[in-house]
């Protein structure tokens, strides 16, 4: 039987992750190492300054106490995964779309990440929803775990669509399986960033910061539909994502001006 790992950021009792868990469990053996905290916006981060264990919460379900999904990945594969890798990764089902840039941030993509790069196919997927933060707490994500199945199907009946050291990064748009439009191939998008936080005072007069504050606008690109262009028009996003940072075409001009 096929083996599927699954982690998350946004921890070991999300209801997106436990959707995920059901849609696939027909499938394949699925074993989870999730994050104990929420771990949104993490990175590619590994906890080096403190040991970690693993709690079983469940017959293969664990979380970390008190890793990053980059944890989650490096020691499953460490310890659960010793002697065979499993046949594929997935990090999520993320509660809130990771597109364009936010990639960079993200500890769902950086789960898949962190596979790709110890060699085993990954998957990131992450839920868009509307700006109604009460949505959160309703949704179901019946598209999600449709998509997931077709997609895990496709590459256990041929084999995964990327080489070495890329992963795929899933967006679901906002709406219910009969709203969908289907797949589309995209792009990363670009997010017009800001640089805002809430300051407050503590009762002791020091003044604190929360970072949170989120900027919904995005530049319009050309050429191949983007993640966060496709999601909008109820596309369901698929983008190929390597982890070869360099920019290439710059190389040559680079010489030259060195």
């Amino acid at each position: 039987m096929k083996k599927i790992l699954i982690t998350n950021d946004d921890g070991f009792d999300s209801p997106a992750l436990l959707a995920l868990i059901e849609a696939l469990k027909p499938l394949a053996e699925i074993i989870t190492v999730a994050p104990t905290l929420e771990k949104s916006a993490c990175g590619h981060s590994l906890t080096l300054t403190k040991p970690l264990r693993f709690v079983e919460i469940e017959p293969n379900f664990y979380k970390l106490d008190d890793g990053t999904p980059t944890d989650c990945i490096f020691l499953a594969l460490h310890k659960i995964y010793r002697d065979a890798l499993p046949d594929l990764v997935i990090s999520g089902i993320n509660i809130g779309a990771n597109m364009g840039e936010d990639i960079t941030y993200s500890g769902t993509a950086s789960g898949a990440m962190e596979a790709v790069l110890q060699g085993v196919p990954a998957i990131a997927i992450s839920q868009d929803f509307s700006n109604d933060m009460r949505e959160k707490s309703s949704w179901r994500y019946e598209l999600a775990q449709e998509t997931i199945v077709k997609l895990v199907k496709k590459i256990f009946d041929g084999s995964f669509p990327l080489s070495k050291r890329k992963f795929l990064n899933i967006n679901i748009p906002a709406c219910m399986p009969h709203e969908s439009k289907g797949f589309k191939i995209t792009k990363t998008g670009n997010r017009i960033y800001g640089n805002d936080a809430d300051s407050h005072i503590n009762p002791r007069g020091q003044e604190y910061f929360w970072i949170g504050l989120v900027n919904h606008e995005w530049r319009e690109t050309k050429g191949q539909m983007s993640d966060i262009e496709a999601v909008k028009n109820n596309y369901i996003s698929i983008t190929p994502i390597h982890l070869d940072m360099t920019s290439h075409q710059d190389i040559e001009e680079l010489e030259q001006w060195i």
